[in-house]
C-alpha cells in the first residue's frame, strides 16, 4: 500500500468514523451526554469485535500455508488480538464522545496501558509457543533422552528468563506511562547511588536464582530427569523453576534447593554424559569361599537378566578383614534406576548361591581356646569356728555359706 492509498484509506475510515458517531448521537439524543458516549464506545467495540475475524483472515493469508508456528500463534493469540483492535477502535471516539476532560483523560490513559499489557501477553505467548514447537521433536519418555532431556532444560529455563524479562519491561514502559512517574524520574536519578545499592542488597537473591538459571541453561550442569545426589539424598530432577530446582527423591519425598545450590556446591549426576551407570555389589564371605565360582555365577547371573546392558560385569576380591574378604561385583544397566534393580537381583542370587551350594563361603567367627584341659577346682576350707559356736545357729549358717 503506498502513500496515496494510505491517504485514501484513511480519510474513508475517518468519514465512516463520523457517521457512526453521528448516527449513535443522535439515537441516544434524549439521553444524558454520558450514556451517549458510552453508546458511542460499545458501537466501536463491537466493530472491533466484528472486523476481528476480517483482520485475522488478512493476517493469516501473509504466511505461508503450513507455518506451524504463525497458526499456533494466530489461534492462541486471538484474544488478545481481539481485545487490543477493541480497544484501538474505543480510543478513535474518545475526543467526540462527550465526556470530560478528566474522564478522556484517563480512560486514554487505561487504553494505553491496556495495550501496553496485551503487547506484552503477545510476546509472551510468541515466546511459549515457539518453545513449544520447538520442543515437539523430542521426547523425554524414550529409554535413551539424554538429548531430549538436555533440549527440554535449556528450552524451559531461557523461557522463564525471557518472560521475566518481558514481564520487567512491559511493567516499565508502563509505569513510564504516568507523568508523576516521569516528573520524579530526574530527582530519584540523584539517589540512584544509594537506592541502587539498597535495591541490590534487597534482590540479590531473585537476581542471584536469575543469573544462576541463565548458566544452568547454558553449561546444563543439571537436566530434567539427572539422577543426581544432593545433601546425601538420591534422586531425579523434577523441576526446574525461575528460583529453585525440584529433586524427586527415591522414595517420593521432594527435596527443594536454591538453584544458585547447583552453580555454588559440588554435587552428584549420575546422568551427566549419558544415562548408563556401573553398579556395585559388595559380598562379605568367607576365607574358604570359592572366588572363581563366584566370578562364574555372577557372569551367569548378568547374561541372563533382562536388566544387563552387556557392557560390565567384573568380580573382584577388594579386601582382607580379620575374620571375613571382600568381594564386589561390578555390572553396568542402562540407565541409574534399572542399575538399581540389577545390583538388587545380583546380591540376592548370588547369597541364594552361596546359601545352596557353598554354605562354608557364608561368613562365620572363629575362636580358639588356650591351654590343654580347665584346671581343678579349689577346695576353700571353712572358716574356724569360736569355740562355744559348735552346733549354735551361727555354726549352721556359716557351714552352709562356706560349702
Amino acid at each position: 500500500m503506498d502513500e496515496a492509498d494510505q491517504t485514501h484509506f484513511y480519510d474513508v475510515f475517518t468519514e465512516a468514523s463520523d457517521m457512526v458517531i453521528e448516527t449513535t448521537r443522535s439515537l441516544f439524543g434524549w439521553a444524558p451526554y454520558w450514556v451517549a458516549g458510552i453508546a458511542i464506545m460499545l458501537v466501536f467495540a463491537g466493530i472491533g469485535s466484528l472486523v476481528h475475524g476480517t483482520v485475522l483472515r488478512a493476517v493469516r493469508s501473509f504466511f505461508k500455508p503450513g507455518n506451524k508456528f504463525a497458526e499456533r500463534l494466530i489461534e492462541r493469540t486471538t484474544g488478545p488480538s481481539r481485545l487490543g483492535l477493541i480497544i484501538m477502535l474505543m480510543a478513535v471516539p474518545l475526543q467526540s464522545a462527550g465526556f470530560s476532560d478528566r474522564t478522556t483523560s484517563a480512560l486514554s490513559h487505561l487504553f494505553l496501558v491496556a495495550l501496553v499489557g496485551l503487547v506484552g501477553w503477545a510476546m509472551m505467548t510468541a515466546t511459549d509457543t515457539a518453545a513449544g514447537l520447538y520442543l515437539r521433536r523430542f521426547r523425554m519418555d524414550a529409554e535413551d533422552n539424554l538429548l531430549a532431556r538436555k533440549h527440554v532444560t535449556q528450552v524451559r529455563v531461557l523461557k522463564r528468563a525471557g518472560d521475566v524479562v518481558i514481564v520487567l519491561f512491559t511493567v516499565a514502559i508502563a509505569a513510564m506511562t504516568f507523568p508523576t512517574i516521569r516528573e520524579y524520574g530526574v530527582s530519584l536519578l540523584a539517589s540512584a547511588g544509594v537506592a541502587g545499592i539498597v535495591a541490590g542488597f534487597a534482590a540479590r537473591p531473585v537476581l542471584a536464582n536469575l543469573i544462576a538459571g541463565i548458566q544452568i541453561a547454558v553449561t546444563q550442569p543439571i537436566r530434567l530427569e539427572d539422577a543426581v545426589v544432593v545433601e546425601g539424598e538420591w534422586g531425579w530432577i523434577e523441576e526446574i523453576t525461575g528460583t529453585y530446582v525440584v529433586i524427586r527423591i527415591w522414595d517420593w519425598r521432594r527435596l527443594i534447593v536454591p538453584l544458585t545450590y547447583f552453580t555454588e556446591n559440588s554435587f552428584q549426576n549420575w546422568t551427566r554424559e549419558t544415562g548408563a551407570i556401573i553398579g556395585s555389589v559388595f559380598l562379605h564371605v568367607d576365607y574358604r569361599a570359592p572366588v572363581e565360582a563366584i566370578r562364574e555365577k555372577a557372569t551367569e547371573i548378568a547374561k541372563a537378566s533382562r536388566n544387563w546392558d552387556g557392557r560390565v560385569i567384573n568380580v573382584q576380591v577388594t579386601d582382607v578383614l580379620p575374620t571375613v574378604m571382600q568381594i564386589r561385583v561390578l555390572c553396568s544397566a542402562r540407565t541409574s534406576p534399572v542399575a538399581w534393580d540389577l545390583r538388587c537381583e545380583m546380591r540376592e542370587k548370588l547369597i541364594r548361591f552361596l546359601q545352596e551350594d557353598h554354605p562354608e563361603a557364608l561368613p562365620r567367627q572363629r575362636a580358639e581356646l588356650a591351654g590343654g584341659r580347665m584346671p581343678e577346682p579349689m577346695e576353700i576350707p571353712p572358716p574356724a569356728v569360736p569355740a562355744g559356736m559348735n552346733g549354735g545357729p551361727s555354726a549352721a549358717v556359716i557351714a552352709t555359706a562356706g560349702g
